[in-house]
C-alpha cells in the first residue's frame, strides 16, 4: 500500500513532567505485510496512565523505552490487507499497536471484535484492558461482601468507574474520590455512587470522613500521595487494597507513605497488581460485564481526541486529571 504512516516517538526521558516537546511525531512508509500477517489501519489509540512509567529509564514489570522508540499502546483497528485468511479485509481486531496509523500483526496478536456486541472503541475501555483491570482488582483482590464500604479513586475514570458500578451490583456502600463537581455529579447522579469526595473543594478529610461512617473495608487505589494516606487512615480491620496505579507519583513527585501503622493495627490485605499477567481471566470478565452493559447496569464514557498528532497533549491532560472518561484517540475513521 502506497503512502506514509504517521507515528509518534519518545524523543527523549522526561525531566520531571511529560511535555509535548518529549515527543516526535515522524512519517515512514507503510507496511507491508507477509505471510500469516495482516496490515491494520488503526481507527482508535488507548491513552493510558501505565505509559508514563515506560518512559522513564527505570527498573519496572516491563521494558522501558528509549529515545527514539515508538510511544506503544492498546490500538483498535480495522484489517484493511490480509494473509490470513480467518481475518478478511473489514475486521475489526484489538491489539498493542502503538501510537501509529498503519501497523502489520500475526492473528495470534490480536484480538477479533464483533462491533454487534458493542461499539468497537469499548474493547479499550470497559470492555479491554481497564475493565478487566476493574474487575480482576475489585473481584479477585478486594473480595467485596453486601453491606460492605468499597472507596474508589479516579472514580470517574476509564477504571476508577467501573470498579464502583460493580462493587454497587455486589450490593456494597460505594464511595468515590475525583477532582471537580462535574465528575462528582456523574459519579453519583450517573453511574450510581452514593457518595463522591471533591478532593478540589477543600477540607476532604471532613467530607471523606462523614461520607464512610463505618469506615472502608475495601479499597481500589489508582492515585497514590495524599488521597491513599487519607484512606489508609479509616480502614477496617481485615480490609483490602488493591493497589492499580499511583499516578500522583508518576511525574517524580516524592511519594512518601506513612501508613504502615494502619495496615499493621488493622491486617489490612494490601497487594499490587499488572492486569496483563491475568490474560485468562479477561474472558470471563469481559462476558460477564458486557451482559452487564446490555442489561443497563454498567455504564461508561469516553473523551475522545481527534487525529493522532493530538496524542500527547491529550495524554499530558490524562496525567493532570483533565479527561473526563476513557481517554481514546480517534486515528482514522471508523469504516473502510
Amino acid at each position: 500500500m502506497a503512502g506514509k504512516n504517521t507515528q509518534v516517538l519518545m524523543k527523549q526521558h522526561p525531566k520531571g513532567a511529560v511535555t509535548e516537546q518529549d515527543f516526535e511525531i515522524v512519517q515512514r512508509d507503510i507496511p507491508k505485510p507477509g505471510p500469516d500477517q495482516v496490515l491494520v489501519r488503526n481507527v482508535y489509540l488507548s491513552l493510558d496512565p501505565y505509559m508514563r512509567g515506560r518512559m522513564d529509564a527505570v527498573r519496572s514489570y516491563a521494558a522501558h523505552l528509549n529515545p527514539g522508540d515508538m510511544m506503544g499502546g492498546g490500538t483498535v483497528g480495522l484489517v484493511i490487507e490480509s494473509n490470513v485468511e480467518k481475518l478478511p479485509v473489514g475486521t475489526y481486531v484489538n491489539g498493542m499497536l502503538g501510537w501509529q496509523e498503519y501497523a502489520v500483526a500475526k492473528a495470534n496478536e490480536l484480538r477479533v471484535l464483533d462491533p454487534k456486541v458493542a461499539p468497537v472503541s469499548t474493547a479499550l475501555g470497559v470492555l479491554g484492558m481497564p475493565g478487566c483491570t476493574a474487575h480482576y482488582g475489585l473481584m479477585s483482590i478486594g473480595e467485596p461482601k453486601a453491606g460492605e464500604t468499597v472507596v474508589v479513586s479516579a472514580a470517574s475514570g476509564a477504571v476508577g468507574s467501573v470498579v464502583g458500578q460493580i462493587a454497587k451490583i455486589k450490593g456494597c456502600r460505594v464511595v468515590g474520590i475525583a477532582g471537580g463537581k462535574d465528575k462528582c455529579d456523574y459519579v453519583v447522579n450517573e453511574l450510581g455512587f452514593d457518595a463522591c469526595i471533591d478532593y478540589k473543594a477543600g477540607d476532604m478529610q471532613a467530607a471523606f470522613k462523614a461520607a464512610t461512617p463505618n469506615r472502608v473495608d475495601v479499597y481500589f487505589e489508582n492515585v497514590g500521595g495524599d488521597i491513599m494516606e487519607m484512606v489508609f487512615g479509616r480502614l477496617n480491620a481485615f480490609s483490602r487494597v488493591a493497589i492499580c496505579g499511583l499516578i500522583s507519583g508518576y511525574d517524580g513527585k516524592p511519594q512518601a507513605f506513612t501508613g504502615m501503622r494502619h495496615i499493621l493495627v488493622n491486617r489490612a490485605k494490601v497487594q499490587g497488581f499488572i492486569i496483563s499477567e491475568h490474560m485468562g481471566y479477561w474472558p470471563g470478565a469481559i462476558g460477564e460485564m458486557a451482559g452487564w452493559i446490555k442489561a443497563g447496569k454498567l455504564k461508561y464514557r469516553e473523551d475522545i481526541a481527534e487525529g493522532l498528532t493530538s496524542a500527547p497533549k491529550a495524554f499530558l491532560g490524562l496525567l493532570t486529571g483533565k479527561n473526563f472518561g476513557k481517554q481514546l484517540v480517534r486515528v482514522s475513521p471508523e469504516t473502510l
